[in-house]
């Protein structure tokens, strides 16, 4: 008998090495010829946008069939719009890939907003291109001197946010603030994306805004940053703090109840999941797994890296089985903890 198992055993992994080659070159076949398409649920010329091009500029060497890759934009609610038609509309045959906000892929689990039409557990996660922390900043301290959260409680004067939707992480994480702390903030919903909402700073439209990805700074805004123009007065790392953001306040050192530190996670873990990269529900499980193992050769491509430091971007990928494994967990989180959650970061 157990020789029978053996023998078994050894033909199914003499099966599976040719399997291997068979499916790779069924992936090929798929994608020779085509075209692949990174939609982005922001507007031109933010963060998810140019992240998203260096990285479309190199991915289709990775893929099997070497497909051509184009980046469209589908701004609309702080990216629930692309999350939406990704879900629902898109073809599920691996040719149409999403960016959104992993904040935005939280919103089901509330269970509150009829608007998005997805469930998060059924996309399927290729990666995410980044691993980074976020942080709040304000436009020469709001006028207050504000350098730190205890700044930002302390305000006697409102200090106002500038966001593109009511779900993502420029009005959740004021949101929490204002509601966690007692900030005295407002947000002001309408803005495309962080371009925008930085010359509406500049112009003293706007005080302030949050979402601020430490690769975004190092990109965009790094000229303001050092200047003083820019002040980042809070960060949002569960497990980390970000140098770069070295005299900003991290929001779990002000917090004083464990219930609220709970909600904290809940809210500021899955923005560490930077620019999650999805396909739709129903892909093929063999291009599913094309398209991650070529996100993660991307990272590795020198002309890549070569790219990406131009403009000063470093990408730190988060595999698509880690992405999945940690949505799965944030949303078996305690009913009770999810609905108090809820109440800080929608109540304005």
């Amino acid at each position: 008998m157990i020789g029978y198992v053996k023998g078994a055993a050894l033909a199914a992994a003499a099966a599976a090495v040719v399997a291997l080659p068979a499916r790779a070159d069924a992936v090929a076949d798929f994608y020779k010829g085509k075209q692949i398409v990174f939609q982005v649920g922001f507007g031109a010329g933010g963060g998810y946008d140019t992240n998203a091009r260096i990285v479309a500029r190199h991915f289709g060497r990775h893929v099997p069939g070497n497909p051509s890759v184009i980046v469209q934009n589908v701004p609309g609610a702080g990216s629930m719009a692309l999350a939406n038609s990704l879900y629902n509309t898109a073809p599920k045959d691996g040719r149409i890939l999403g960016i959104f906000s992993s904040v935005v892929a939280m919103v089901p689990l509330y269970g509150k907003r009829p608007e998005a039409k997805f469930e998060t557990d059924k996309f399927e996660w290729v990666g995410s291109l980044h691993r980074d922390i976020q942080g709040c900043g304000v436009w020469k301290g709001a006028g207050q001197g504000i350098r730190t959260i205890p700044d930002l409680v302390k305000a006697k004067e409102t200090v106002v946010f500038g966001s593109n939707g009511p779900t993502n992480p420029l009005t959740v994480f004021p949101l929490f603030m204002k509601n966690a702390l007692g900030a005295n903030l407002k947000v002001v919903h309408g803005y495309k994306g962080t371009k925008e909402i930085n010359l509406a700073m500049q112009k003293g439209e706007l005080h302030g805004t949050c979402g601020m990805f430490e690769a975004s700074v190092r990109n965009a805004f790094m000229q303001d940053f050092e200047a003083g123009n820019l002040v980042i007065f809070a960060q949002f790392g569960v497990t980390r703090k970000v140098p770069l953001f070295a005299g900003a306040t991290n929001i779990f050192d002000v917090l004083q109840s464990e219930e609220h530190k709970k909600m904290a996670r809940l809210v500021f873990g899955p923005a560490e999941m930077t620019r999650p990269l999805a396909a739709p529900p129903g892909t093929p499980k063999a291009r599913v797994d094309a398209l991650r193992k070529a996100l993660l050769d991307t990272m590795k491509d020198p002309a890549l890296r070569a790219d990406a430091s131009k403009i000063k971007v470093k990408f730190a990928p988060i595999p698509g089985e880690e992405v999945t494994a940690n949505f799965r967990e944030y949303f078996a989180t305690p009913r009770e903890v999810v609905d108090k959650t809820y109440d800080f970061i929608s109540r304005m």
